[in-house]
């Protein structure tokens, strides 16, 4: 059985690593360099760095401060925020990136995964959802979540996928920061949907958070958190020394 990946994710604003509930009321953490090398060198599988404000603020993804991140350490690195074009994919890859994460730009440009696919292959495409219930419909937003666009979500992943995404990041929004566990009944609706690696964000809050998760939804393929790990409520190692006890695969 492949073995379930602990990713941390690192929200970059102005520099920063920052960290809301539901994507608003952002606070300062700690420096996107520092915490990545903590990161890398504690049992983290993957590192995701999202340039939080790059699509709201119509600006290309600060490349410096991502560069400085790459180089500092040695596990996967996926990097999103203000991807719109295929020169974006380009740039952000060059700077030290193993996959590129579109989640406005796609919306935007429905042809950018197709492109990119085509261009990088599959494995290097990861479409992120920011997904919130309106009217008990999982509704898809973009801009970091702060503009609704009437999409179905369920449909736009499967979408994604058909173009070309090699993986799917699912960000709850009703379950962001909140602590109260991950989005089972969203995640299940994709993962029923599509045929590529899925990873669960938004409402980690305890181990045994990630055990239900893996528990409840088999095909989910990692789970990803943030203040958990970056306020040292939860350990990487400890959390994987739980999840092997209870016979989840694991890389320790």
């Amino acid at each position: 059985m492949i073995s379930k990946r602990i990713i941390p994710c690192l929200d970059v604003k102005d520099g920063r690593v920052v960290k809301g509930v539901n994507f608003s009321g952002l606070n300062d953490v700690n420096s996107p360099v520092a915490l990545g090398q903590y990161y890398s060198d504690n049992g983290a599988d993957e590192l995701v760095f999202y340039d939080i404000t790059a699509s709201s603020e119509n600006r290309a993804l600060f490349t410096d401060i991502l560069r400085e991140v790459a180089r500092t350490i040695f596990i996967p690195l996926t990097v999103g925020g203000g991807i719109n074009a295929l020169s974006d994919f380009e740039r952000v890859l060059s700077c030290g990136a193993d996959k590129v994460s579109v989640n406005s730009g796609a919306i935007k440009n429905p042809n950018l995964i197709y492109e990119a696919a085509k261009r990088y292959g599959s494995q290097c495409v990861v479409l992120s959802a920011d997904v919130k219930r309106v009217n008990g419909k999982f509704t898809v937003f973009s801009k970091g979540g702060r503009e609704n666009t009437g999409m179905d979500a369920i449909e736009w992943i499967v979408r994604g996928v058909e173009n070309g995404a090699g993986e799917i990041v699912l960000n709850s929004i009703d379950t962001d920061g909140v602590k109260g566990g991950f989005d089972i009944p969203m995640l299940s609706s994709v993962c029923e949907r599509v045929n590529v690696p899925v990873i669960a964000s938004g409402g980690a809050g305890n181990i045994q958070h990630f055990v239900e998760l893996f528990e409840a939804l088999p095909k989910v393929d990692a789970g990803l958190a943030a203040s958990i790990f970056h306020f040292g409520e939860v350990k990487i190692s400890d959390l994987k020394h739980e999840l092997k006890k209870k016979n989840i695969p694991v890389r320790i």
